[in-house]
């Protein structure tokens, strides 16, 4: 029989589904426009020639957005309504893009070395704006969507922002080859931060209703005392962080795959966006594809799927001999990253029960933040003193060691519950 909360919930899927939908493919057009992957590193190697500042870019905004997930379980936790939470917080991870636009236009007067810092300080901002609001997302997202739903949900979201992302980044691939600067970068920026308000109008939308049959207790407990207990009772959740930490440094070699086609080949900003464009699509495929089978037959074989497409993708970095190459590399790198991302994230919410969720996402998401920034400035610092090739060869062994993990270790947390709960 279906409470009070799965009654309304049920009543408003079809609207949520679609606004939440709306809400992902405007922000993954605003995404295109300011890649994280392509058009932010390549503004930040217009102002610097270092590969570790350029590879600390898409780890400033992973870290970010995992960082403060755990600080945040505990609040998260109590609350009956996690909407008025998400739309105040998300705010933060949006309007920094509006700054990376100010810093392009006034970078031929504060110089270079000024630009930089700005970039970096609002790429922090961005990061930490993401991260306060991932964990009362997923919750909300997890509440409102039922469980034999979730994956399909938001394997489809993600997938409709990555298509969104594709085409953006081919527009923005031409902006910055038509363009000259400062308009080039700023164009894009401008842009990105048009589409960004418009998601979160949608994102505004959503109908959450109000959790009253929830137990909250009435003694708020310290979220390291929460983190602990489920730490120390649930094995087959500690592999899992095992994997999610190790899966940093196994793809620690992403982030250097388009300034390393930049250097190596002399790629032009138009190749870039194409490039970008094939990261998104397959991204698209794969969110679509592997959210859909894996409700069906469990979110651990996509999780190993994907650690198998990291270390294809390094090997052929490794191995590379033209540009050519780079396609089927950015292919597999989209695999591997809605595994990673996506499917990583789905798996999280199936530990626990509903009150133990955001703290499980916390330490999913938080206690991964510490590789996330030292990988690619371990893969930076390789790159500046010994070149790309041993970084794509340390990533290829991790992989291994990751795929190892996953295989003999991780047991799928829904079938893992079952068995227990039978006993």
């Amino acid at each position: 029989m279906l409470t009070n909360l799965e009654k309304e919930n049920k009543q408003n899927l079809k609207y949520n589904l679609t606004v939440g939908l709306v809400d992902g493919s405007l922000f993954g057009v605003a995404l295109g426009f300011a890649s994280f992957g392509t058009i932010l590193p390549l503004f930040v190697a217009s102002m610097t020639s270092s590969a570790l500042l350029i590879g600390l870019v898409p780890a400033i905004h992973s870290v970010g957005w995992q960082l403060p997930q755990l600080f945040t379980a505990s609040s998260v936790s109590r609350l009956r309504r996690y909407k008025r939470t998400v739309i105040m917080t998300t705010i933060h991870e949006r309007l920094p893009f509006l700054g990376f636009a100010i810093v392009a236009l006034l970078l031929p007067f504060i110089g270079l070395q000024a630009g930089l810092v700005a970039t970096f300080l609002l790429l922090i901002w961005q990061g930490l704006g993401g991260g306060f609001t991932a964990n009362a997302w997923t919750s909300m997202v997890s509440k409102i969507i039922p469980p034999e739903t979730r994956g399909s949900f938001f394997g489809m979201q993600s997938g409709l922002a990555n298509l969104f992302i594709s085409g953006s980044a081919i527009a923005a691939g031409y902006i910055l080859d038509t363009f000259d600067s400062p308009w080039d970068f700023a164009t894009c920026f401008i842009l990105a931060s048009i589409f960004f308000a418009l998601s979160w109008a949608f994102l505004a939308m959503t109908r959450e209703p109000e959790d009253t049959e929830k137990i909250i207790p009435e003694e708020k407990t310290h979220f390291w005392d929460d983190a602990k207990k489920i730490l120390g009772k649930d094995k087959n959740f500690n592999w899992f962080l095992v994997a999610r930490f190790l899966s940093q440094f196994a793809t620690m070699g992403f982030s250097f795959y388009i300034i390393y086609a930049l250097r190596r080949f002399d790629m032009t900003p138009i190749v870039a966006g194409y490039l970008t464009a094939t990261l998104t699509i397959s991204q698209t495929i794969a969110n679509i594809g592997m959210g859909w089978i894996g409700d069906r037959i469990g979110h651990r074989a996509m999780l190993i799927l994907g650690a198998f497409a990291a270390l294809l993708s390094s090997v052929l970095a490794w191995n590379a001999t033209s540009l050519a190459w780079f396609y089927p590399i950015f292919l597999l790198t989209g695999l591997a990253n809605v595994s990673i991302w996506t499917i990583g994230m789905v798996m999280t919410v199936d530990f626990g029960t509903e009150v133990e969720r955001p703290m499980y996402i916390g330490l999913s998401q938080t206690l991964t933040a510490p590789a996330t920034i030292i990988a690619p400035i371990i893969g930076g610092w390789i790159v500046d003193s010994a070149g790309f090739i041993p970084t794509f060869t340390i990533s290829t062994t991790l992989s291994v060691v990751m795929i190892a993990i996953l295989i003999f270790l991780v047991k799928d947390p829904r079938t893992h519950l079952t068995v227990d709960h039978r006993r």
